[in-house]
C-alpha cells in the first residue's frame, strides 16, 4: 500500500511541476506581451496587436510565400508605417528611399544592412552586396569599369549574339509554342556565364538547366525558408553549429560551381572584354583577392540573372495582357529597325514607349518585391519624419510601394503612359519606382540589365506576334522567396519574318 501512495505522489509531483512551469512560460509570455504592447519604443507606431506581440505572423507568412501579400494588406489598412513584428518597421512611402538607403549627412552614422541577413559568402568573404560602406565603396570602384558604359558597347556583340539564338530556338518551337520564362532564363544566364566565366552554359543550345541553375533556383526558396530562423539569433546559431555545412548545402553547391569557374577562366586568360578582363586591366583591380572574386561571383549569377529574366517575363504578361499596349510597342520597335543588325543598344535608347513600358513593368512586378531588412544604428534615426529608435529593423516594401493608390493613380492598371507626361498622371510620385534600390549602394549593374532586357524584348517582338494561352491568364498569382516563384509564360509565337537559324546568313 505504501508502494502504491508514493506512486501517486511521484506521479502528482510531476504533474504539478509540469503546471508550473507552464504557468512560468505563461507568465513570461504575458509579460513580454504587456512590454511590447505598451512600453516596447515602436508601441506607438501602427500594426496589428498580434504582430507587435511576436515575429509568428509574419514569419509564416514568410514561410507561406505570402509575405509581399500581407505587408500589401496591412500598408493598405495602416499607411505609410506598419509594424510587422516586435522590432520591425515597413515603410512605402517614397521618403523612405532617402532616409533609409540615401546619403547621410557628414558625421551621421548610416542605416545599414542587417548582418544577420546579408551574410559573407560560404568562405567568410563578403561580397559587394553584403560588405561594410567602407568595403563596398573600394569593391564598387573596381567593378565600376566592367559595368561602364564603354563596358557595355564593347560587350553588345554578347548580347546580339545570345539573342539571336533565342529568336532562333523560338522560331524551331513544336506547334510555335514556347515557355518564355523559361527561354529568358536560359538567355540570360548564358550571358552572363560568358560574361562572369568567358564560358557558355548552353541553356538555349541544349533548351534544358544544368543542375547549377537549378541550384541556383532551389537555394532561393530554401534559403529564404531557413532564413527565418533568424528571428531567433541563438536557436539559428546553434543549427549552423549542429548541421555544418549541411544547413546551407545549396549555397554551398551554388559558391562551388561560381569559384571552380573562376579559376578556369583566371588559369585559362582571355582577350574578351568579360568581367574579370575589365576589372583586371583597371588599376583599382589588381587589388581584389581571388577569395573576393569567388563571393562576388556567386552574386553576379543571381542578380545578373533571375531578376532580369523576371522583369522579361513580367511584362511579356503584361503585354499580353493589354493588346492595344501590345500593339503600340509593336509598331514603335518595327518601324524603328529595317533589319535585325540595325537593332542596337544605342537605337534602343531612342525609343520611348519602349522605356516607358519597362518602367511599367518594373513598377507592376518588380523583379525583387520584398523589402530588404535594414538596421538603424544604436543613435536612432529620422525615418518619414518619425524617430526611430537604435536596433529597429526597417524595410522599404517595393510592391507595396508600387501598387500604392497614394503614391501612383491607378496603381493596379498597367498604363505606360504614366512615364510619358500624360496629365492623368501628374500627381504620382514617380520617385517612388526604385527597383535597382537608391544611394549609394544601388545596384551597379542597372544599366546592363536595361541594355539587356531592351534588346532581348525588342528582338522577340520585331520577329514574332505573341498570343498567350489560356492557361496562363493569372500567371501573377505567384508565391513569393525574395523572388517572384514564376509559373511557366507559355505563348504561341507566330513568326512575321524569316526567322533564320542561328549562324545561317
Amino acid at each position: 500500500m505504501r508502494t502504491s501512495m508514493r506512486g501517486v505522489h511521484s506521479d502528482g509531483g510531476s504533474t504539478l511541476g509540469a503546471a508550473s512551469e507552464a504557468l512560468e512560460i505563461l507568465i513570461r509570455f504575458f509579460g513580454v506581451a504587456v512590454y511590447r504592447l505598451y512600453f516596447h519604443p515602436l508601441k506607438d507606431f501602427p500594426g496589428p496587436k498580434l504582430h507587435a506581440i511576436t515575429q509568428i505572423p509574419n514569419v509564416v507568412n514568410i514561410y507561406r510565400g505570402r509575405q509581399v501579400a500581407m505587408v500589401c494588406e496591412l500598408h493598405e489598412k495602416y499607411g505609410h508605417v506598419v509594424r510587422v513584428s516586435p522590432h520591425e518597421l515597413s515603410f512605402n512611402s517614397s521618403q523612405a528611399w532617402k532616409d533609409v538607403h540615401g546619403h547621410q549627412k557628414p558625421g551621421k552614422p548610416n542605416i545599414i544592412k542587417h548582418p544577420d541577413w546579408f551574410v559573407p559568402a560560404i568562405n567568410n568573404v563578403h561580397s559587394i552586396i553584403s560588405a561594410n560602406d567602407v568595403d563596398h565603396a573600394r569593391t564598387r570602384r573596381i567593378f565600376s569599369n566592367a559595368f561602364s558604359d564603354r563596358a557595355l558597347k564593347l560587350q553588345e556583340s554578347l548580347f546580339a549574339r545570345y539573342t539571336d539564338l533565342l529568336v532562333s530556338k523560338l522560331g524551331e518551337a513544336p506547334d510555335q509554342v514556347s515557355d518564355l520564362v523559361r527561354m529568358y532564363n536560359f538567355t540570360t544566364f548564358d550571358i552572363m556565364s560568358e560574361l562572369a566565366f568567358g564560358e557558355p552554359l548552353s541553356l538555349l543550345t541544349n533548351s534544358d538547366y544544368v543542375p547549377w541553375v537549378k541550384n541556383i533556383f532551389q537555394s532561393i526558396r530554401t534559403g529564404s525558408k531557413i532564413g527565418i530562423i533568424r528571428y531567433w539569433p541563438r536557436l539559428y546559431a546553434f543549427a549552423k553549429w549542429l548541421t555544418g555545412n549541411t544547413f546551407q548545402s545549396k549555397r554551398v553547391k551554388h559558391f562551388e560551381y561560381s569559384a571552380s569557374r573562376v579559376d578556369r577562366r583566371l588559369d585559362r586568360g582571355s582577350n574578351e572584354p568579360d568581367i574579370w578582363n575589365l576589372v583586371l586591366n583597371a588599376k583599382e583591380g589588381r587589388g581584389l583577392s581571388r577569395g573576393e572574386m569567388y563571393a562576388n561571383a556567386t552574386v553576379f549569377m543571381i542578380a545578373g540573372t533571375e531578376t532580369t529574366a523576371s522583369l522579361l517575363s513580367g511584362l511579356t504578361y503584361y503585354l499580353l495582357k493589354h493588346p492595344s499596349v501590345l500593339k503600340k510597342l509593336n509598331e514603335e520597335i518595327r518601324s524603328a529597325f529595317k533589319t535585325d543588325a540595325e537593332i542596337t543598344i544605342e537605337g534602343l535608347q531612342r525609343l520611348p514607349y519602349l522605356q516607358a513600358c519597362m518602367e511599367e513593368g518594373l513598377r507592376m512586378y518588380p523583379p525583387v518585391p520584398v523589402g530588404l531588412p535594414q538596421l538603424v544604428p544604436p543613435q536612432g534615426a529620422a525615418i518619414c519624419g518619425d524617430w526611430i529608435p537604435g536596433g529597429t529593423v526597417v524595410s522599404v516594401s517595393q510592391f507595396a510601394m508600387y501598387s500604392c493608390e497614394k503614391v501612383f493613380r491607378d496603381a493596379n492598371s498597367f498604363i505606360p503612359e504614366r512615364w510619358l507626361g500624360d496629365q492623368r498622371f501628374e500627381t504620382d510620385d514617380k520617385f517612388a519606382l526604385q527597383p535597382f534600390s537608391y544611394g549609394p549602394r544601388n545596384c551597379l549593374g542597372k544599366n546592363l540589365a536595361y541594355h539587356e532586357m531592351r534588346i532581348i524584348l525588342s528582338k522577340v517582338l520585331w520577329n514574332f506576334d505573341l498570343e498567350m494561352l489560356p492557361e496562363c491568364e493569372d500567371w501573377t498569382d505567384q508565391e513569393v522567396y525574395t523572388l517572384w516563384q514564376k509559373h511557366p509564360l507559355k505563348c504561341k509565337m507566330t513568326p512575321i519574318r524569316e526567322v533564320k537559324a542561328y549562324g545561317a546568313k
